[in-house]
């Protein structure tokens, strides 16, 4: 038995399948973490949300929200103008079944726990000054918007936008909720006091002192007691330490798939084909 955190897919279904066979995966007794980012920008959006969703209501597996997951909800929507181009979820909005997809998307939560270990799984960080109970607690006031029946005219009207992007414990209304979606879903950098810079994408130089640091490096961040696993950063790469673990290692971008054992700490990773993403012209 064995338990995998596996990056971010971003719809690449056939190297997640090659993965698995090389893990030598069982279905029956080993269990599968998914950092976010299940669909998108690859070609085959649809077959991986379809298997981590059978997996998961089936106890097998258990997974985060990424930024392209919040893209796909934004889309069924009806917010296509915050879609860009190379997005790739047509398939996905024109299933049969689509309707019971996105109902199934909107209830994964955007942060988990070990039962038994001190570990940690959300999509891209939690900043600095959160402590874990804390960082549990305001993912849960965006998963009570996005299971309730008013989450459509949320997403469109409410949830998106970079203006949130300091944190005080006293933000209120949707600049608060904004700045945790931002936060789980988005963030690299920020300073000590959380507040969030989108600019920078690139891993970081330690020769460069700036006062936006990677969320994980802050000396004196309150959630370290955690082993944190997350993904959203391909330029990072595979890195160990700090006590948080990056599992988007750039398989849409002709880099690897990763999946980190838990039990043995041990990195399993697949070369992908040198550029996932569909190409030009196609859905």
């Amino acid at each position: 038995m064995a338990s995998y955190v596996i990056g971010d897919l971003q719809g690449c279904f056939e190297e997640l399948q090659a993965l698995l066979a090389q893990l030598q995966y069982d279905e029956n007794t080993d269990f599968l973490w998914f950092a976010g980012d299940i669909v998108n920008r690859g070609p085959n959006s649809l077959a991986c949300l379809e298997f981590v969703k059978r997996l998961q209501e089936q106890n097998k597996a258990q997974m985060v929200l990424g930024n392209h997951d919040f893209h796909l909800l934004a889309a069924y929507a009806g917010l296509e103008t915050y879609l860009a181009k190379s997005d790739t979820l047509t398939e996905i909005l024109q299933a049969k079944h689509a309707t019971d997809l996105i109902n199934w998307l909107r209830h994964q939560p955007l942060m988990i726990t070990h039962e038994f270990l001190p570990i940690a799984m959300v999509h891209a960080g939690i900043p600095p000054q959160w402590s874990i109970n804390e960082a549990l607690s305001y993912a849960k006031e965006v998963e009570v918007i996005l299971q309730s029946n008013s989450w459509k005219d949320a997403i469109k009207h409410h949830l998106f936008g970079s203006d949130a992007k300091t944190w005080s414990d006293t933000l209120e209304g949707w600049e608060r909720i904004r700045y945790i979606v931002n936060a789980f879903a988005r963030m690299r950098y920020c300073n000590n006091k959380g507040k969030l810079d989108f600019k920078q994408k690139m891993s970081p130089n330690p020769n460069e002192q700036t006062k936006y640091q990677p969320w994980f490096s802050h000396p004196n961040r309150k959630n370290k007691d955690f082993e944190i696993f997350f993904g959203h950063w391909s330029t990072l790469g595979a890195l160990d330490a700090y006590n948080i673990h990056s599992t988007d290692t750039g398989c849409l971008w002709g880099g690897e798939l990763t999946a980190y054992c838990l039990e043995d700490n041990t990195r399993h990773t697949l070369k992908c084909k040198m550029n996932c993403k569909p190409k030009k012209g196609s859905k």
